[in-house]
């Protein structure tokens, strides 16, 4: 890897642990797109997150409905291998996969155990523009009050996620990019409220 793309993954890599231990705050990896030479039909963001995340010690499955042939290329860029739902380290979810895919999968994903909770699943979700406005409530570890966030999940998706993060600390964290190179995480320590959904 060259210098460059170190300096790149190391500050993505900032950028994701901020935005984790700061629920809903939204953080621009836009500087570090810039020099993007990777050529994935998918947000700069989501690539980004990607090389920073997955090697060749991890899984990962792709939800897409038009471009599974890119998973090669996941693959070929950071020697992380594609699997299936259920034991993938990383569910990246594409701006075309559907409502029903995306929910098949938060119900089929790994959440790890009592035991070893960290042996669930990080999902990289591609969403509409992020904003904080509307949408879900957000409170909790890290959130002074509550913070307002929107992304492109609909409820009964949010209260499928909310199911898998009950038994803590048992439960999975979500990444969200957009076309902007943004990004918002929603860890599983993070009470989300929208439309009653609790």
């Amino acid at each position: 890897m060259a210098v460059e793309q170190i300096h790149e993954v190391q500050q993505v890599y900032r950028k994701i642990v901020h935005s984790m231990s700061r629920p809903g705050i939204i953080s621009s990896l836009e500087n570090v797109s810039a020099d993007l030479d990777y050529h994935i039909p998918c947000f700069k963001a989501t690539i980004h997150s990607a090389m920073t995340l997955l090697d060749a010690e991890v899984t990962f499955h792709l939800l897409t409905e038009n471009h599974s042939d890119i998973s090669g290329k996941i693959s070929a860029y950071t020697l992380a291998s594609e699997t299936s739902i259920a034991e993938a380290d990383y569910i990246i979810a594409l701006s075309d996969a559907t409502d029903y895919s995306i929910l098949r999968a938060i119900r089929e994903c790994k959440i790890g155990s009592l035991i070893n909770p960290q042996l669930s699943a990080t999902w990289i979700i591609e969403s509409s523009n992020l904003t904080n406005a509307g949408g879900m409530t957000l409170s909790g570890p890290g959130i002074k009050n509550e913070i307002k966030m929107e992304t492109r999940f609909s409820p009964f998706v949010w209260e499928a996620r909310n199911e898998r993060v009950k038994e803590y600390p048992m439960g999975i964290d979500l990444i969200f990019t957009d076309e902007k190179a943004q990004i918002a995480c929603a860890p599983r320590t993070t009470v989300i409220e929208n439309s009653g959904v609790r």
